[in-house]
């Protein structure tokens, strides 16, 4: 099921996915979704491979989901954990994703609070020859794909649930709200959404949102796509008529660093909320990468909402995504299996 659109060994960012590259993934995330609604959710897929889990700070949604896609597609899976690492004895980073290499590793997920650090130890893969694949699952405030990802899934899903497809958000407004400064979640969307055609209107106060920040962001790109991106320093005219609406953490800790005076002010000015999305459209679904600081980002009643509220079923999407990067990046090292053989 490889596509002739994929050739990359590593997923360390989507700021230079093409609109073919984000299909592709789509495509087969959509084959597996497929399998985890059978009774045997398993497939061989990548059988003999070994897949490491190497977090580096806290996360439950991402580890756990990359390691029951490891498992459903029957990959060996390797979990590390820096409390109980080497680390305590001064061991670098590197020298220990070299003792996973010799354990027989083929992928690696890293996640570190600091950025650069799956694309060093990529490098480094690569430098040795390794033919190791290295996917972020999230480094500082640089990106986190595969969150990115799902998000699209979980959109294309609801767009058309025979036929999820990337292209599908064309000239779709998608409000993105909260901390954008300081999200890695919502850089790797603001690459993921525009490459694939949406509008989007970003919504924080200034001090999480910079004046120019969304020119800035467009003159960095790698590729030379059209991405249609508008900021915005009050709440209202991002909604107004949005068709998604996508809500951030806010850390606790802006409140130390004078971002922000109180999160009761931050939710009386940004929080949403079932009263102020009536001004989108009718059809409006809200999202949250979580954990959620309910009555914070989002009011609760909202949030528990199936009719209103995706959160849900970005979890579910999740499972269905990894298994399809893990493959899309380790089918090469299997000689070519399809999904379900």
């Amino acid at each position: 099921m490889a596509s002739a659109s994929w050739n990359r060994r590593h997923v360390l960012s989507l700021a230079d996915f093409t609109a073919a590259e984000f299909e592709t993934v789509m495509e087969t995330a959509v084959s597996f979704w497929q399998v985890l609604s059978r009774r045997t959710r398993k497939v061989p897929a990548l059988q003999g491979l070994v897949v490491t889990n190497m977090f580096f700070e806290p996360s439950t949604r991402t580890r756990s989901s990359f390691e029951l896609a490891a498992k459903r597609l029957s990959a060996d899976v390797l979990n590390f954990a820096p409390g109980t690492s080497s680390l305590t004895k001064g061991e670098t980073i590197l020298d220990t994703a070299k003792t996973y290499l010799a354990m027989g590793t083929n992928l690696m997920v890293i996640r570190h609070q600091e950025a650069g650090v799956p694309g060093a130890i990529a490098a480094e893969m690569d430098r040795l020859n390794t033919g190791v694949g290295v996917l972020n699952g999230g480094d500082g405030l640089h990106a986190h794909p595969s969150q990115a990802l799902l998000d699209l899934f979980t959109l294309g899903l609801t767009l058309d649930p025979d036929q999820p497809t990337a292209s599908l958000i064309k000239g779709k407004k998608i409000a993105l709200v909260g901390d954008i400064l300081h999200s890695r979640v919502a850089r790797s969307n603001l690459w993921c959404l525009t490459a694939c055609g949406a509008e989007v209107h970003l919504a924080a106060p200034p001090t999480l949102l910079p004046p120019g920040f969304a020119d800035a962001f467009i003159t960095q790109s790698p590729i030379d796509i059209p991405r249609a991106i508008v900021q915005h320093s009050t709440l209202a005219p991002a909604l107004e008529g949005a068709d998604f609406v996508m809500t951030l953490r806010l850390q606790k800790e802006r409140m130390a660093q004078h971002l922000l005076p109180s999160l009761r002010e931050y939710h009386q000015g940004f929080g949403v909320t079932r009263d102020r999305i009536q001004s989108c459209q009718p059809t409006v679904k809200v999202l949250h990468p979580g954990p959620v600081n309910r009555g914070v980002e989002i009011s609760s009643d909202l949030m528990d909402d199936p009719n209103l509220s995706l959160i849900s079923d970005q979890v579910t999407s999740g499972v269905a995504v990894r298994m399809a990067l893990l493959y899309l990046m380790g089918v090469g090292k299997k000689g070519g299996e399809g999904v379900g053989e």
